[in-house]
C-alpha cells in the first residue's frame, strides 16, 4: 500500500505510529476489564480515564461528560434517537440522516431544511423551521461537511437555537482536531470519532453539557456513568489518547493543507472541473468537485486503477450506485453524478499530488499537470 496515493483522509485517516506503539504496549499490561476492581482493572481503567482527560482536553468539555462508545454514528444515534422533534438537513452524514428518517417512520416531526447551493445553511431558516416544535427539540448539523469541508455557521445557530428552548446537537467529527474548540462550544450534544485523527477505528465520543446527558439507546451495566453500557477497550482508548494529543499540537499547522488544497484544486478546474460548495467558508484540506460529461464512480475507480484512492461520497454510502446526495441536495443530480472528494492530510506530500494530477490527466485525457511544489 505505500505506492498509492492516499488522498481520501475524510473517510478515514492512516493510524499514527505512536498510537499503534502505544495500543500495542496497553494491548500487553493494561488490558484488564476497566470496571474490575482488581490491580489489572484499575491499570485499564486509567488507561481510559487518561484518554477520557486528553480529549475533554482537546474539545473543550469536561472528562465528566465524555461518554465513549464505538464511534460517530453510535454518538450521533445516541444524542439523537430520543429526540422529541428534529431540524436537519439533507447535507448531513447518514447517521443523522437515516435517525431522521426513523423519527418520522415513528410519527415524529422532523422538518428538513432548504439547502443553499454553497451548502452552508442559514440561520434564519433554523429560526423559522422550529416554529412551533415541542420543548427540547433538537437541531442536528455537522460543523465541517464530510463530503464539501463547507463550514457551517454554528456560532449563530447557538443562538438561533438557544432563542426558541430547542437543544443543537454538532456532529463534530470532521471537525474536532482542524477548528478551535470554540467553533462547537455552545453546542448541547456533539460527536467525535478516533480515526478520523489519526486514531484507532471503533471509538468514537459523545460529549455534552453536564445537563444535556443523554438517555441510554443500550440496555445493560453501569458503564460511562450509565450512559452507554458496555466495556470500553482500553486498547482503543490509548490509541484515542495518542491521537487527541497529536490533534491539539498539529491544529496550528494546517495552513500547509490548505496551501496545497488549493494549487491542485487550481489545477483541477483548468481541467474542467467545478467546485462544490465553491464561494463558502470550507476546511483547507478538501475538495469535492464535477467533471461535466464525467460520471464520478467512474473517475474514481480508474484513479484506483492508477494507485490513486479518492472517493465519490460518504464512505458510509460505499456500495452504492446513488449519486451523493449531499451534492444533489445543494445542486442537482448532474452535479452530483460527476462529483468527486479529494481529502488530504499533514502526511500528503507535494510530489504525491503532482502524481495524482498526472493520475488525473490520464483518467481524464488531459494535459500533464503544472508541478505543485
Amino acid at each position: 500500500m505505500t505506492s498509492v496515493i492516499y488522498l481520501d483522509w475524510n473517510a478515514t485517516t492512516p493510524p499514527l505510529e505512536e498510537a499503534i506503539v502505544a495500543m500495542a504496549e496497553v494491548a500487553r499490561v493494561a488490558w484488564g476489564n476497566p470496571a474490575s476492581i482488581h490491580g489489572s482493572g484499575r491499570a485499564a481503567r486509567d488507561v481510559v480515564e487518561t484518554a477520557r482527560e486528553e480529549l475533554a482536553r482537546l474539545v473543550g468539555g469536561n472528562p465528566r461528560d465524555v461518554i465513549f462508545t464505538s464511534g460517530g454514528t453510535e454518538a450521533n444515534n445516541l444524542a439523537l434517537l430520543r429526540a422529541p422533534a428534529l431540524v436537519t438537513s439533507a447535507l448531513e452524514h447518514p447517521s443523522v440522516t437515516r435517525v431522521a428518517e426513523a423519527l418520522e417512520t415513528e410519527g415524529k416531526p422532523v422538518r428538513w431544511l432548504s439547502v443553499p447551493e454553497t451548502g452552508r445553511l442559514e440561520p434564519e431558516a433554523v429560526r423559522e423551521a422550529l416554529v412551533g416544535l415541542p420543548p427540547a427539540s433538537i437541531v442536528a448539523v455537522a460543523a465541517v461537511n464530510h463530503e464539501t469541508g463547507v463550514v457551517q455557521p454554528v456560532p449563530d445557530l447557538v443562538e438561533v437555537v438557544r432563542a426558541a428552548g430547542a437543544r443543537l446537537h454538532v456532529d463534530a467529527v470532521q471537525a474536532v482536531g482542524k477548528l478551535p474548540a470554540e467553533h462547537w462550544a455552545g453546542a448541547d450534544t456533539f460527536s467525535v470519532a478516533a480515526h478520523k485523527l489519526r486514531g484507532p477505528k471503533g471509538i468514537g465520543a459523545l460529549v455534552h453539557r453536564p445537563e444535556r446527558a443523554p438517555k441510554p439507546l443500550l440496555l445493560g451495566g453501569s458503564q460511562e456513568r450509565g450512559r452507554r453500557p458496555g466495556t470500553v477497550d482500553p486498547v482503543a482508548a490509548a490509541g484515542f489518547r495518542v491521537a487527541a494529543e497529536w490533534a491539539a499540537r498539529s491544529l496550528t499547522a494546517r495552513g500547509v493543507l490548505a496551501e496545497r488544497r488549493d494549487a491542485f484544486e487550481t489545477e483541477l478546474v483548468r481541467r474542467g472541473a467545478r467546485v462544490n460548495g465553491e464561494g463558502a467558508a470550507r476546511l483547507g484540506h478538501v475538495s469535492n468537485v464535477s467533471f461535466p460529461g464525467v460520471a464520478g464512480d467512474e473517475l474514481v475507480a480508474a484513479l484506483d486503477l492508477l494507485g490513486v484512492a479518492v472517493s465519490s461520497g460518504s464512505a458510509c454510502s460505499a456500495g452504492t450506485t446513488e449519486p451523493s446526495k449531499v451534492i444533489t441536495a445543494m445542486l442537482g443530480l448532474e452535479r452530483a453524478r460527476g462529483a468527486v472528494r479529494i481529502s488530504i492530510g499533514d502526511a500528503t506530500s507535494a510530489t504525491e499530488l503532482d502524481r495524482a494530477l498526472s493520475a488525473f490527466d490520464r483518467a481524464l485525457g488531459g494535459p500533464r499537470p503544472a508541478n505543485l511544489r
